[in-house]
């Protein structure tokens, strides 16, 4: 069994499939990807989120707002309190600093990353951390607030060895997207290759970032599976053992997808 752990199914484009979401869960399933987490981008968009998984028992969610939406939804530590009791709710985020595409807002962001540690504090729910031209400042914000007990995970992970092996020390996983698979990405398959499998997640974090051999089409949870093989082949293993262990970290990490 696969898990998708980091998707946006309320973003995807289902014009090629008669507006059915249920479409891409059975093109899912028929690849043997059982589970998924829906992650939150704000807090406004939080409900259509909620509704467009209803009734999915299988579908997890997260609730935060990413580092590019802080300006226009600030967070409010009580309202994110409060959304993350929902019963799908199993973590925080996507949280974190990017400054690739935005640098006027760096003590926003930091603040805004702050206050997710702070209630993943209080909830016990692990932190999704989006990192983009940010690893200092990353590094020493997870250093200085991160609760190594409750842990969390550095997603669709662009960044260095050096890097990866300083949030490992934080109890923080390392998932990898379809970018591994990206011709132009071999120094992020060296981290790959270096980093123990039992610290790893797996993701599409569709709609976008759509692995080789389906670059092209848009993402969909059923394409984890190809990164998935990507991830075997470069540890010489079979894709079944990365599907085994992969799915037991996102089991420890987000222990109330397991309950």
């Amino acid at each position: 069994m696969f898990v998708d752990s980091h998707c946006h199914l309320d973003r995807l484009d289902l014009s090629a499939r008669n507006n059915s979401l249920q479409s891409v869960l059975d093109a899912a399933k028929d690849r043997n990807v059982e589970r998924m987490l829906c992650v939150a981008i704000d807090l406004e968009q939080f409900p259509t989120m909620m509704d467009c998984i209803e009734g999915q028992n299988h579908i997890f969610a997260s609730v935060g707002v990413h580092p590019l939406h802080v300006n226009e939804s600030p967070v409010d530590s009580a309202e994110l309190l409060r959304l993350a009791g929902h019963k799908q709710v199993v973590a925080l985020g996507e949280t974190g600093l990017d400054y690739y595409y935005q640098k006027d807002n760096v003590e926003q962001q930091q603040e805004s990353f702050i206050r997710h540690l702070q209630v993943s504090a209080e909830t016990r729910l692990p932190v999704i951390v989006h990192t983009r031209e940010a690893r200092e400042d990353t590094i020493n914000i997870l250093r200085q607030h991160a609760d190594t007990d409750v842990g969390g995970v550095l997603h669709c992970f662009t960044e260095s060895l050096e890097m990866a092996q300083q949030a490992l020390e934080f109890n923080y996983l390392i998932s990898f997207s379809g970018i591994i698979t990206f011709r132009n990405a071999e120094p992020l398959r060296d981290v790959v290759r270096n980093i123990p499998l039992e610290k790893m997640l797996i993701e599409t974090d569709a709609p976008y970032l759509t692995p080789v051999p389906n670059r092209g089409k848009p993402n969909e949870p059923q394409y984890v599976v190809d990164v998935a093989q990507c991830i075997a082949d470069l540890k010489g293993i079979r894709v079944e053992e990365v599907a085994e262990i992969t799915t037991a970290n996102f089991d420890r990490l987000f222990s109330k997808a397991s309950v």
